[in-house]
């Protein structure tokens, strides 16, 4: 709690390291990947962008075609005519003041309180990043029940503070609505993650079962962007910046768009869904082309009981915030979609979050006003990931 605010942080962030990983792979994977420890490139420069000191931990690259996008090997400065021959990528800058705590989103929950009491949060609500796509759609399934089982034991001593997400693959829809069952009334899941492959729409019929399943667990559908998968992330002239500036909000209009055409929310009136870490702002602007645009166009679901807009504004659609887009924008957002939409995000320990003092600089804007502060701080997310 922080200046009598509870605190529901809804994008934050948890990476499990080989080494935390690794009790939880049973033997048949290492049959079937018998290369695994190869498998393993050294940990050696933090989320936040901290050089890390040997001994080093390790992280599973299993190079199930996730490459490419933003963090590609060429680089090219904006104005420059080709990539830099001895250019070599480098990590974003941290925008906070000092580095999260050691161990925080890889081994040791204490830590991770820990951080959580010097910012004032009550509550995590953790991306797991430890999830890996392979070839072969068993090992792809075992590595989320492995995610899953870590996600269990790391959140366990803190369940009413540490909540996370039910990793699904299309790839695997039976072993993946088996962990939704497993997982969905456990104290940590709130949500259920797809991970689609490459050209693999979020709409597509096939995935009925897995809506289904959340749908009876009660659990939230989440899209999160990343350096990969969105439109356009192969065609990028070699920019990071450019990448970086497009890719989660450009990701997020596509999956809006998709899950509420096709009329996912119609035939799923418990579901909700929600996009994070990937800007607000342009909700107002993509409600009105939208609507528009299924008229115009077309191809959309033919029952689509409500114009798309109106399921934004309907109670059952969230963003998370990202704090630099500001006061201003907060309040024009909640001016013209309702104060019920939007939901606090830090994105800590990532780069990007500006810990320790992300809730301070997100309370400092006294024009939301109390009641809606409230909403954004704590009530918005309780509507979507259930009470802590």
């Amino acid at each position: 709690m922080r200046n009598e605010y509870r605190v529901y942080d809804t994008d934050t962030h948890i990476s499990a390291t080989a080494e935390s990983l690794e009790p939880y792979l049973g033997p048949e994977l290492r049959a079937r990947v018998p290369d695994l420890d190869q498998r393993k490139v050294p940990f050696t420069v933090g989320w936040a962008g901290e050089r890390l000191e040997p001994p080093y931990r390790h992280m599973f690259r299993l190079g199930g075609g996730r490459d490419g996008g933003w963090r590609s090997a060429r680089t090219r400065w904006l104005g420059e005519a080709e990539p830099r021959a001895d250019a070599e990528h480098e990590f974003q800058r941290f925008m906070g003041t000092r580095f999260p705590t050691p161990g925080s989103s890889d081994w040791d929950p204490h830590a991770r309180v820990q951080d959580m009491d010097a910012e004032g949060q009550d509550v995590h609500m953790m991306v797991p990043g430890s999830v890996q796509s392979h070839p072969d759609p068993w090992v792809e399934a075992e590595f989320l029940r492995a995610t899953h089982r870590y996600l269990n034991d790391f959140c366990s001593p803190y369940p009413r503070r540490l909540k996370s997400l039910i990793a699904a693959t299309p790839r695997n829809l039976e072993a993946s609505i088996a962990e939704i069952e497993r997982w969905g009334r456990a104290p940590w899941a709130v949500g259920i993650q797809p991970h689609l492959p490459l050209d693999y729409p979020l709409d597509h019929p096939d995935l009925e079962p897995l809506w289904r399943a959340a749908d009876e667990a009660g659990l939230a559908v989440v899209h999160h962007s990343f350096s990969f998968g969105y439109p356009g992330y192969r065609d990028l002239w070699d920019s990071p910046f450019l990448g970086r500036l497009a890719s989660h909000p450009w990701g997020a209009m596509r999956a809006v768009a998709a899950f509420l055409g096709a009329g996912i929310l119609d035939r799923y009136r418990n579901l909700r869904f929600c996009i994070l870490e990937s800007g607000f702002g342009w909700l107002p602007f993509w409600a009105r082309r939208m609507d528009d645009q299924a008229i115009y166009m077309g191809y959309v679901s033919d029952k689509l009981e409500h114009k798309l807009s109106e399921y934004l504004t309907g109670g059952r659609f969230f963003a998370g915030i990202v704090i630099h887009e500001g006061e201003a924008m907060t309040r024009m957002v909640m001016d013209d979609l309702g104060d019920h939409l939007l939901m606090f995000g830090s994105d800590y320990p990532h780069a990007e979050s500006r810990f320790p003092e992300s809730v301070d600089k997100v309370l400092a804007w006294d024009s939301l006003g109390r009641d809606r502060m409230q909403k954004l701080m704590w009530d918005n997310a309780v509507r979507c990931f259930g009470e802590p």
